[in-house]
C-alpha cells in the first residue's frame, strides 16, 4: 500500500478528493486492529496526526474546540479538565497509557462504536462536529453523525477536523462499568452535566443502545425537582426515580459483555451515582 504523512487539512481533503477509497490514520487503535485481522485492506493510507489544523484544543466565546487529532492523553491534562470535566473522566479510563497517548477523539468518533467512552459526554454536551472536504465545510450534531453501531454519515472525501463543547457553569459526571477495573470495553457508561445557568440536567447513555442516548425524560423531570437556589443530594426516592427513567431509556441487548438487565440496572445504579455527585 502507498503511506502518506500529510502536512496541512487543505492536504487531507485534496488526496481524499482524488482518491476516496484512501483509510485515513491517526492514532491506529482502531484502523489497526482491523488491519491485522484482515478486515480491512487499505490501498492507500494518508496519516493525518501531525496536521496542526487537527492537533490540539483551544477555548474561544464560552466553547472549546478540540482538534480531532487530539489524544485521549491529552483530554486528561488538569487545564483541559478544567474545562470539559466529563470528557476528561471519559479519557482516564480508554486503555492503557500507551493506548491513551495514540488513540483520538475523531478516531473515536468516526469509528461510531456503541461503547466509545467519548460519545456519551459530547452527548450530553451537546456537540457539534465541523466535517470537511473540498465541497466545503458542513457542522452536524453526534446524533446526525452516528447512525448506528459502526455506522456514520461522513462521506468517503471528508474528515472530522474538530469538536466543539461549551463551557458550562456546573459539575459534570462520567461513569463506567466494565468486566473489570481498567483496560476494558465498556459494558455501560453514563454522563451527566448539571447547567446551573440554564437550570437544565443532561444525561447521556452509552453501550446501551445502537447509538449514544440522550435520556430526555429523566432529565426533564429532574430538572423540576431539584431546587436550583440551594441545591442539595436528593432523598433516596428522588434518586431511585432518576434512575429508573434513565434506565427506561436504554435499549441494551445481550452480548458476551453482558445481559440487556444487567446493563438496565447499571444504567440506574450509576444515574442515581452521578446525580448524588454534582448535587453534593
Amino acid at each position: 500500500m502507498s503511506v502518506r504523512v500529510a502536512e496541512s487539512l487543505e492536504e487531507v481533503c485534496s488526496l481524499l478528493a482524488a482518491d476516496p477509497a484512501t483509510s485515513l490514520l491517526a492514532g491506529g487503535t482502531d484502523f489497526m486492529v482491523e488491519v491485522n485481522y484482515n478486515h480491512r485492506r487499505p490501498s492507500s493510507v494518508v496519516v493525518i496526526d501531525r496536521v496542526p489544523e487537527l492537533t490540539g484544543w483551544r477555548r474561544h466565546n464560552g466553547r472549546v474546540e478540540l482538534g480531532a487529532a487530539m489524544t485521549y492523553a491529552e483530554m486528561e491534562h488538569p487545564l483541559f479538565a478544567a474545562y470539559v470535566p466529563a470528557l476528561a473522566q471519559a479519557a482516564r479510563t480508554v486503555g492503557s497509557p500507551q493506548i491513551r497517548n495514540a488513540g483520538t477523539l475523531g478516531g473515536n468518533l468516526a469509528t461510531a462504536s456503541p461503547a466509545g467512552d467519548t460519545l456519551p459526554p459530547l452527548a450530553a454536551l451537546d456537540a457539534r462536529i465541523t466535517i470537511c472536504s473540498v465541497r466545503g465545510t458542513r457542522e452536524v450534531g453526534l446524533d446526525e453523525l452516528i447512525v448506528g453501531p459502526k455506522q456514520n454519515t461522513l462521506a468517503p472525501d471528508e474528515v472530522i477536523r474538530s469538536v466543539t463543547v461549551p463551557v458550562v457553569d456546573g459539575p459534570q459526571e462520567f461513569l463506567k462499568v466494565g468486566t473489570r477495573n481498567a483496560m476494558v470495553i465498556s459494558v455501560a457508561t453514563v454522563a451527566l452535566v448539571l447547567d446551573r445557568a440554564r437550570r437544565s440536567v443532561h444525561l447521556a447513555l452509552g453501550s446501551v443502545a445502537p447509538v449514544p442516548v440522550r435520556a430526555t425524560e429523566a432529565e426533564e423531570w429532574i430538572a423540576g425537582v431539584v431546587d436550583w437556589d440551594a441545591p442539595e443530594v436528593p432523598l433516596d426516592d428522588v434518586l431511585t426515580r432518576f434512575g429508573e427513567l434513565a434506565a427506561a431509556a436504554s435499549v441494551p441487548i445481550d452480548d458476551h459483555r453482558s445481559t440487556a438487565d444487567y446493563r438496565r440496572h447499571a444504567v440506574a445504579v450509576m444515574a442515581r451515582r452521578a446525580l448524588a455527585r454534582v448535587l453534593s
